[in-house]
């Protein structure tokens, strides 16, 4: 049993506060918690899947000065003191939609490495990953490609920018609609949150080798 309740549309909501402090205040108040709740609910698992200690880092957005934050999210990595140079996991939202991903941002020293073995192995994750699931290729948008529709040599290009590009990242999971019943049902997510890792778990274990 779980204590988490689920999003409700105020959680949502938040993303069209007018002002910095005014949307920084109702995400403090109501959307972390609830995205650090989630995060310490999966972290024993995640832990017990990869194999590697897990922690919880929430979106903190402390570099902002003018411009509110447009989503949230609380990641899971190998690390207490941080997770954006680590292959990790990520749960959070935007106005429209949550998130699910496995993430390796512009900030891992790790993105020439691990294009290569994503190029090696791109038959076996063309194969492998479910025809539900998403791409991203810059965490800060909410643009996502589908992977039913990715080619190989859309997936070639991704992955080339990724070893190539400064600022390129990586990132592969599922969204959900805010008006979803999923969202609201703490433990129908959770458990969603569990099987998505689960078949995102694989890219981890590649990224970590």
């Amino acid at each position: 049993m779980t204590n988490f309740q689920g999003f409700e549309e105020k959680d949502f909501n938040v993303f069209s506060i007018e002002g910095l402090d005014e949307r920084m205040d109702a995400l403090k108040t109501y959307v972390s918690p609830k995205l650090e709740q989630v995060a310490e609910e999966l972290a024993p698992e995640l832990t017990a899947m990869t194999e590697d200690e897990m922690f919880v880092h929430v979106a903190r957005h402390a570099r902002r000065t003018k411009n509110p934050p447009d989503d949230s999210w609380a990641a899971l990595a190998n690390s207490k003191r941080g997770y954006k140079k680590l292959p990790h996991f990520q749960i959070g939202l935007w106005e429209t939609h949550l998130f699910l991903w496995f993430a390796v941002i512009y900030e891992s020293p790790i993105k020439q490495d691990f294009a290569k073995k994503l190029k090696k192995r791109k038959k076996k994750i063309l194969k492998e990953i479910p025809d539900n699931f998403v791409w991203s290729v810059d965490h800060t948008k909410p643009d996502t490609i589908p992977h039913k529709n990715l080619r190989q040599k859309d997936f070639d290009e991704m992955v080339d920018r990724l070893g190539n590009v400064k600022k390129a990242e990586i990132l592969c999971g599922i969204t959900i609609d805010r008006k979803d019943s999923i969202v609201s049902d703490g433990e129908a997510f959770l458990k969603t949150c569990q099987e998505t890792f689960q078949q995102l778990e694989p890219l981890y274990q590649l990224a970590k080798e």
